[in-house]
């Protein structure tokens, strides 16, 4: 999820209230709008909702005070946060169950709540739950069911790669036909998700639904509180393996996506990637309609012709192999970059063929998507260029961002070789250069994709650059694959692999930079791209 998440909101304090507290709001209390939710204190101004939460760094409930000064119009923090509350104007509510007579929740303060002064407008309400989490969930899950139209489709999405991109782009294509909603950025965890929910407005009539995971029963859980009647799974690799241990379990945790969704007869569909053997065998995992997409005839919707365009984009054909068994061909451009592309163009197609979307709305959907997703192509220092592909890493989306260095590559030398215009061969890419760090959370897959990434980098790459302890491993690999010593850089953290770039780098230069942000590989990108 993402650090610092602020995400708009459609709910209310009546909303609130009936979540949490599972009893019809005071008559004074006025409906007021919550504009927007946020887990950093920093982030809060007026009718703000600040969710306190236990994070990697520090513990949200010390600025529980904070967040009353900046102008929130609600807290949700647990009992730690109350000391932070004193001399506020805070209204404090007690949401944990009680053992009184009455069986109802408790409320802490001395003014009973039937009094208009208590709910004045521009007083914080800060309801105090047994746990965050469960809370915000609570709240995510109530907006979801009782705030929503009754007919709302909602599309869950995940895999090991290509989450994001598969969300934008479907959201992109729906968009063409439908008021869609989708999850901003990657806010794919048990606390994103409902963070999510709590943006849906009761005109949207779809919503597209990020769904990561750690662990087994994570997807689950999270399709209990999306209800999803769509799921699409883009692949299966070795990411998390740290905690799952193997790729089974990692297959076996997605699946729990199509596992949830309603049978067919109900409207469930499953989206599956037949080129990927393990997603290909979630067939057997639900009752949903399955429609499969791919780069080959046994699929359902499959593309083939494909061409990279360099910067432009890629070209392919969609075959779409409809009820009465005709097939339906369309050549299509889309701005994406590399041939890897093309399976998220297909889901996101599918995503359409699934929701009786006509044919021009699917094209327009995918040509009309709003930049490049999370791999940016920057000028960098002394002419070069930059592709950015810095979010993560795994092996999987490594080798995708290799392949595409070298197609860009090609793309080029292709398009210089078609022109008798001389002075252009000033515009050309001239080294390919691979700045790869450590990927993580790959457990015993660790050293072999290392060693993947570090053969394939020796056949596409002029010059490699690497980052980390892991990346070491990459550096040694391209070496035993080929690639010459002089032309290899393996250096401990980002700030030498920074120095040696800045001295390195020539006009008309491509780099990729990819890996892990805990290695600062993001940092790398900011020193050296052209900030003129």
């Amino acid at each position: 999820m993402a650090d610092r998440p602020v995400v708009e909101t459609c709910i209310t304090q009546h909303t609130l209230w009936q979540a949490l507290m599972g009893t019809p709001p005071p008559s004074s209390l006025a409906p007021h709008p919550i504009s927007y939710a946020v887990l950093d204190s920093r982030d809060v101004e007026t009718d703000a909702l600040f969710i306190a939460f236990m994070g990697r760094h520090t513990d949200g409930h010390k600025f529980v005070r904070q967040a009353v000064v900046g102008g929130a119009a609600a807290i949700i923090c647990e009992e730690r946060g109350i000391e932070q509350l004193h001399e506020t104007n805070a209204l404090i509510i007690d949401c944990r169950k009680t053992p009184l007579a009455s069986g109802q929740w408790s409320v802490i303060h001395e003014t009973p709540l039937t009094t208009d002064m208590q709910f004045a407008p521009g007083r914080t309400l800060a309801y105090i739950v047994p746990d965050s989490n469960t809370a915000l969930q609570a709240v995510g899950v109530f907006q979801r069911l009782h705030r929503t139209r009754p007919d709302l489709r909602v599309t869950g999405v995940t895999g090991s790669i290509g989450k994001t991109s598969t969300k934008e782009l479907a959201t992109s294509v729906l968009g063409q036909h439908y008021a869609t909603h989708h999850s901003p950025g990657n806010l794919n965890s048990e606390q994103g998700l409902p963070l999510t929910l709590l943006g849906l407005r009761p005109d949207h009539e779809q919503v597209v639904l990020e769904m990561g995971m750690y662990n087994l029963g994570e997807i689950r859980f999270l399709c209990s509180l999306a209800r999803p009647q769509i799921g699409i799974v883009t692949n299966v690799g070795p990411s998390h393996l740290e905690r799952l241990g193997t790729i089974d379990r990692t297959a076996k945790a997605k699946a729990e996506l199509v596992e949830a969704l309603p049978s067919a007869r109900n409207g469930g569909v499953a989206i599956l990637n037949w080129d990927d053997e393990r997603v290909r065998a979630m067939q057997a995992r639900t009752d949903a309609q399955v429609f499969f997409y791919g780069l080959t005839h046994e699929a359902d919707l499959w593309a083939d012709e494909i061409e990279s365009l360099g910067m432009e984009g890629i070209r392919f054909r969609f075959h779409h192999r409809q009820a009465n068994g005709r097939i339906h061909r369309l050549y299509l451009k889309v701005p994406l970059l590399g041939r890897h592309s093309v399976h998220t163009a297909l889901r996101a197609a599918a995503l359409g063929i699934v929701n009786d979307l006509a044919w021009q709305e699917i094209a327009s959907g995918l040509q009309r998507m709003s930049g490049q997703l999370r791999l940016v192509v920057v000028a960098g220092l002394n002419g070069s260029t930059v592709i950015d592909d810095t979010y993560n890493a795994s092996p999987n989306s490594t080798l995708a961002a290799l392949n595409l260095l070298n197609d860009l590559h090609k793309h080029q030398q292709r398009e210089i070789r078609k022109t008798t215009n001389h002075s252009q061969q000033a515009t050309r890419f001239r080294r390919r250069i691979a700045v790869l760090g450590d990927m993580r959370e790959l457990g015993n897959f660790t050293v072999e994709g290392h060693k993947q990434v570090g053969i394939r980098a020796a056949a596409v790459a002029d010059v490699l650059v690497t980052v980390g302890e892991l990346g070491q491993i990459i550096a040694d690999e391209a070496q035993r694959a080929g690639l010459s010593t002089q032309a290899i850089y393996a250096t401990d953290d980002f700030k030498r692999a920074v120095q040696i770039l800045k001295e390195l780098l020539q006009p008309q230069d491509l780099l990729l930079v990819k890996g892990s942000r805990d290695v600062g590989m993001d940092r790398i990108v900011t020193e050296i791209s052209d900030k003129v």
